[in-house]
């Protein structure tokens, strides 16, 4: 729990609460299409997962679930259904992040795709036992698709951009812990 509480990790953490806001700010508004005719993809699930599979420990589970429930709220889906998938799939790459470090971009962008489309599954069909209205079926499709897609752009802006990279095998911390 302390290793929690360092700057560097909260400031990772709130420049994550800030881009999280932007991108649900950017859903809310009325704004024009500008992939025409794609939907949009979902940034900050895609930011998210690869922020997570890089650094586990900047991004802890009570924000994961905080930041997607307001989402859930603001985009009017039931609340905490897709919050709870998204905590699922955050904690299931979180779990193999030791496994994803010696990963290659490829089999990663795999993994994350799988994780992705279960999430989407398990979604479509919570709202379908309790009948709940849901998007079509060939919007949520392209959606998905549209967000996996743009995976590897994400990492790539996560690393060359916010300078997150995955700690090399042997990495330790100032304090001398292994990442």
């Amino acid at each position: 729990m302390g290793k929690f509480w360092r700057l560097d990790t909260l400031s990772y953490l709130g420049l994550w609460l800030l881009i999280a806001a932007v991108a649900i700010l950017g859903r809310i508004l009325p704004l024009s299409n500008p992939y025409g005719g794609w939907p949009a993809p979902d940034f900050l699930l895609a930011l998210t997962f690869a922020w997570i599979l890089r650094r586990p420990s900047q991004i802890p589970a009570v924000a994961v679930v905080l930041v997607f429930l307001i989402e859930d709220l603001f985009v009017m889906r039931p609340p905490g259904l897709w919050a709870l998938a998204v905590l699922v799939g955050s904690e299931f790459l979180r779990r193999r992040s030791q496994v994803v470090r010696e990963m290659n971009l490829l089999l990663e962008w795999g993994m994350v795709a799988g994780v992705m489309l279960a999430m989407t599954v398990a979604n479509r069909l919570a709202l379908v036992i309790v009948m709940s209205p849901r998007d079509p079926i060939d919007l949520s499709a392209a959606k998905l698709a549209v967000t996996i897609a743009v995976y590897p752009l994400v990492v790539w802006v996560l690393q060359g951009v916010l300078r997150v990279r995955k700690p090399a095998t042997g990495e330790v911390d100032e304090l001398g812990r292994k990442l």
